[in-house]
């Protein structure tokens, strides 16, 4: 009877998991409504009716900014777990001089970042 409980409790949780799936997939499809609208066609942008086109160019500089961002916050995650297990073992030093030339490096990137102009706004 035992393991007739334990696979009524595995049961329970697909089933439990499986609602919670395919509900806010489909309760939207239920409630939504139906009609395409004028305001439905509408450009949306932070709640300010657009003037004129909505496709504009942007500078490159803003791209490039997202990209450093993106790269320096994925390199904060790699500092965090070294941070975590500095000192712990003999290669103090050793573990030391990696994190400084990893430094480094990205100060290197954002150096030529700078130089290139990439923080000036126009």
């Amino acid at each position: 009877m035992d393991a007739l409980n334990e696979y009524t409790l595995l049961g329970g949780f697909l089933v439990v998991g499986l609602v919670i799936g395919v509900a806010p997939i489909l309760v939207p499809h239920l409630i939504a409504p139906r009609g395409v609208r004028e305001k439905t066609l509408d450009t949306y942008e932070c709640g300010v009716d657009t003037i004129g086109s909505a496709w504009i160019r942007f500078s490159i500089s803003y791209y490039l900014f997202a990209l450093i961002f993106v790269a320096f916050e994925v390199d904060i995650l790699y500092l965090f777990p070294v941070a975590l297990v500095y000192g712990s073992d003999a290669f103090v030093w050793r573990d030391l001089i990696e994190v400084a030339i990893f430094l480094l490096i990205l100060s290197m990137a954002l150096l030529h970042a700078w130089r290139k102009g990439i923080f000036r706004w126009d």
